[in-house]
C-alpha cells in the first residue's frame, strides 16, 4: 500500500506500474482527503492508518507492506504502528521525521509555515490553511502547464541529480499528471499533510515492531538525511539505505527494488 507525497495523489506510481507487473506485486493506493477525489476533511496520522484499514478491508486484503514518499512517509510509519498485526514491512522514501524532534527540523522551515507551526496544537483548522497558503499561487501552474513547467515550480529544491532524472519524459508526464490530479480541489489536503508531521505527531512511531526500510539520498533539498537518522535511531527495526550523490526523487530510479525488498516479508 502506497501513501502519495505532499502534494501527490494515487496516481503517483503511474510510471512504475509496468514495473510492479513484471514484479507480481499489486499496488493499492489512495487520496488523501483534500487530494484528488477524495473529500476534503481534518486529517491526522492515525486517521490515515485507519484509512488504510478500511481500504484494505474493502479490498479483502489481510497482510501488506507499506510504501510512503516524502509527505507520505509518516503515514507509511502510522500504518505499521497502528496495524499491528496486518503490516509485514514498511518503507520510506525520502520521507518527513518528527518535524518538532529531528534536529534542525523546525529551523529548517519558511517563515510562513513556522507561524502556521506556532499555532498547534490549539487551532490545527487555522494552521492547515496557513500551511496551504504556500501552495495556492502554484495551483493554476498545475492545472495548466506543461511538464517541464511543472518541474520548474520546485527547482531550486532539485538536486543536480534530481534535474537529471527529471528530464526523462516518463518521470516529468507521470509528475505533471500526479500534481495536477492532487490539487484539483485546491489545497487543503497539502495543508493537512503538514499539520500531521510538522506539528506533533499522533502515534509513536518508536513502538513499530515490523522490519523497516528507509531510503534517503544525501543531497536531498526537500527533506534532509536528518530525517531519516532520526527514523534509524529511534525505530527498533529500521535499516537506513543512504544513496551518495542522489536527492529527493530516489522513488522514481528505484522503484523496483524498494517493492522487491518490502515484499520479501510478504
Amino acid at each position: 500500500m502506497y501513501f502519495h507525497g505532499t502534494p501527490g495523489s494515487r496516481l503517483d506510481l503511474g510510471f512504475g506500474e509496468q514495473i510492479a507487473v513484471e514484479q507480481g506485486v499489486r499496488l493499492v493506493s489512495f487520496d488523501r482527503p483534500g487530494y484528488g477525489g477524495s473529500t476534503p476533511s481534518p486529517f491526522g496520522l492515525e486517521s490515515i492508518a485507519r484509512d488504510a484499514e478500511a481500504v484494505a478491508d474493502h479490498l479483502g486484503v489481510d497482510t501488506f507492506a507499506t510504501l510512503g514518499q516524502s509527505g507520505g512517509g509518516p503515514f507509511s510509519l502510522a500504518a505499521a504502528t497502528v496495524l499491528v498485526d496486518r503490516v509485514a514491512k514498511a518503507g520510506v522514501a525520502s520521507g518527513a521525521g518528527p518535524f518538532q524532534l529531528v534536529p534542525g527540523g523546525l529551523d529548517s522551515l519558511e517563515a510562513d509555515d513556522r507561524a502556521a507551526v506556532g499555532l498547534l496544537p490549539g487551532d490545527p483548522a487555522a494552521a492547515a490553511s496557513g500551511f496551504a497558503a504556500g501552495l495556492e499561487s502554484a495551483v493554476p501552474v498545475f492545472r495548466t502547464a506543461e511538464p517541464s513547467q511543472i518541474a520548474a515550480v520546485f527547482e531550486g529544491l532539485l538536486s543536480p541529480h534530481d534535474r537529471v532524472v527529471m528530464q526523462e519524459d516518463r518521470f516529468s508526464t507521470g509528475f505533471a499528471t500526479t500534481m495536477r490530479e492532487a490539487l484539483s480541489q485546491g489545497t487543503s489536503g497539502s495543508g493537512w499533510d503538514n499539520v500531521a508531521w510538522v506539528g506533533p505527531w499522533d502515534v509513536d512511531v518508536t513502538a513499530i515492531d515490523c522490519p523497516v526500510v528507509l531510503w534517503y539520498g544525501d543531497e536531498d533539498l526537500f527533506v534532509p538525511v536528518a530525517h531519516g537518522l532520526w527514523l534509524r535511531d529511534h525505530i527498533p527495526k529500521a535499516r537506513l539505505v543512504l544513496r551518495t550523490g542522489e536527492g529527493h526523487l530516489g522513488l522514481l530510479e528505484h522503484f523496483g527494488e524498494m517493492i522487491d525488498e518490502l515484499t520479501q516479508a510478504l
